[in-house]
């Protein structure tokens, strides 16, 4: 069974713990804030007390989950014993790098490193790697515990071997994975953002309102959700982030980010998490 470090408490860190301890891995969770960390392990015992309401897993299967989830100061003593690395911290490529590069040092030849970005390059993490063949992508999604995909990016010196591992981990966890090569947005990034942007010019044009441009998708497409309430859920922060990048990358200004959308970033409207995005949401801690 594999020990997984994961390294970054927030939304996407506490999640991909909460799954992976309910799989039956150890699981260590750091964070570099202290208070993020003890509000991330409250959020997996939230997580725990709800899939018990819905039948999802048993009060003495919810107790073993978290006997085997400890948290650790430091990144290098969370990566000590870790089979699996999984890096879900800001989307800077430097903090990555610099990251990887210290906890390469600490962990076993053969552990995996992985990153949880939406779009940064692996290649470009992993590259000042002794052993970039066990660098790798592993991009959850967002709510971790509802959502079935997992997009595993394999970089330019990645293994076919840490990528069947990574494969293996994603069925542990319950997840559905698919594999792409490491090119700007990956996948799943670079055909959400098109959906995304298009649907805030389109709000800025005044074309219709965020609730009709959501129902339009959902209704008419069969989309779960509209892109604009998933803009709020994923964080206006995040998209524009991923937008700006894939706009320098790819030079198409299909990526453009929208006035409105840097607008609303500038005034702290961030989605769900700050309470305003394109809705008004109930805070969340």
């Amino acid at each position: 069974m594999p020990v997984v470090a994961v390294i970054g408490a927030g939304t996407m860190g506490h999640g991909i713990a909460y799954v992976a301890a309910l799989a039956g891995c150890r699981v260590f969770l750091t964070d570099v804030s202290a208070e993020q960390l003890a509000r991330a392990t409250q959020a997996i015992g939230r997580a725990f007390d709800k899939a018990i309401e819905k039948g999802k897993c048993t009060a003495a299967e919810r107790d073993a989950a978290l006997v085997r989830l400890a948290t650790a100061p430091t990144p290098e003593e969370c990566a000590a014993d870790a089979t699996i690395v999984i890096e879900a911290i800001p989307e800077r490529i430097v903090l990555k790098q610099e990251l990887f590069a210290r906890l390469e040092r600490v962990v076993a030849n053969d552990t995996l490193l992985a990153s949880n970005t939406s779009s940064l390059s692996i290649s470009a993490i992993a590259a000042p790697l002794r052993h970039p063949e066990r660098a790798l992508g592993m991009h959850f999604f967002n709510p971790v515990p509802v959502m079935k995909l997992l997009e595993i990016v394999s970089g330019q010196a990645t293994s076919t071997d840490a990528v069947a591992r990574a494969r293996a981990f994603a069925s542990l966890v319950g997840k559905e994975a698919i594999v792409v090569r490491d090119t700007p947005g990956f996948a799943t990034s670079r055909l959400g953002v098109v959906l995304g942007l298009e649907a805030i010019r389109m709000l800025e044009q005044g074309v219709a309102s965020a609730a009709d441009i959501d129902r339009a998708m959902e209704l008419g497409y069969n989309h779960p959700m509209g892109p604009l309430r998933l803009t709020d859920i994923v964080g206006l922060d995040v998209r524009l982030a991923i937008a700006e990048h894939l706009h320098e990358t790819l030079r198409d200004d299909t990526y453009r980010p929208p006035a409105l959308l840097r607008d609303k970033v500038a005034r702290g409207e961030l989605g769900k998490k700050t309470g305003q995005g394109f809705y008004t949401w109930e805070k969340t801690a």
